[in-house]
């Protein structure tokens, strides 16, 4: 009996739909499930047909991070190199999904804890199914929060509650998830998907190229002085006024019409 794949891939009208499938395990991470998200993810950056991508999980959960069985010191002749784990696993993912010029829309439809909170966060834009839970699991193993954790939060929520949040390793739910910033909304659970789906197909209409340089401003941003910051915003706009893009949406609000925007230079 062939294996079940715990990564499910499906492209349909210009959305690529990954889908982390280990339902039995919460869909935690193994190395199997790590290689294969950075393959799929490496396929979505190259293939011109993909135009966004919707990340989910299956099951009653998104992801519950690493998968412990795996890393278990009791089971081991010595202690487990986790900063490997991150090097090989996870650092790779948060860098592709940051790194690709195009939408990434996260669906997250249970619990998210560890890396597996920290992977949503890493996504454009994240809608969750209102009984999500997001749990910084990290403390209550004697871990600190990775695959951009400690980065993400106090960017998003501030220093004070991304402290509160990875010490306590108290579960935050979506509502107030969403009312501090830390994710873009929160959604009736029976909504999420024909919602998170709806919102990926229309960004997969979208100007791609203006997309990703969006991405590549905003990201850059936390870290950027105005000045040099202006010259970046800059050399994007200049490039993206040079797309068929906008050629194409500047002739459709003149006519007043949709743009039919290809994606493309």
């Amino acid at each position: 009996m062939p294996e079940t794949p715990p990564l499910l891939v499906e492209t349909v009208d210009g959305v690529c739909a990954l889908t982390l499938n280990r339902p039995d395990k919460l869909n935690a991470f193994n190395d199997r499930l790590g290689t294969d998200l950075q393959d799929a993810l490496d396929r979505a950056a190259t293939d011109g047909a993909i135009r966004a991508v919707l990340l989910t999980g299956a099951g009653r959960a998104f992801c519950a991070g690493q998968d412990l069985g795996d890393r278990d010191p009791a089971t081991m002749t010595e202690a487990p190199d986790l900063g490997a784990t991150l090097e090989r696993t996870y650092n790779p993912i948060i860098r592709r999904i940051r790194a690709l010029e195009k939408p990434v829309v996260c669906a997250v439809n249970g619990v998210a804890a560890g890396a597996g909170a920290n992977l949503a966060l890493a996504c454009d834009i994240v809608i969750a199914a209102q009984s999500a839970r997001f749990i910084q699991a990290f403390a209550k193993i004697g871990l600190v929060p990775d695959s951009g954790g400690s980065w993400f939060l106090p960017r998003l929520i501030g220093e004070a509650r991304a402290k509160a949040l990875a010490m306590t390793a108290a579960p935050l739910g979506a509502d107030t998830a969403a009312e501090w910033g830390l994710i873009w909304k929160a959604v009736p659970d029976a909504a999420l998907t024909d919602e998170a789906t709806a919102l990926a197909r229309s960004l997969a209409e979208g100007p791609t190229q203006a997309y990703g340089m969006m991405k590549r401003a905003i990201q850059a941003a936390a870290d950027q002085p105005l000045d040099a910051h202006l010259d970046l915003e800059r050399d994007l706009q200049r490039a993206a006024g040079r797309t068929a893009d906008y050629a194409e949406g500047v002739s459709a609000f003149l006519e007043k019409r949709p743009a039919r925007f290809g994606g493309g230079g």
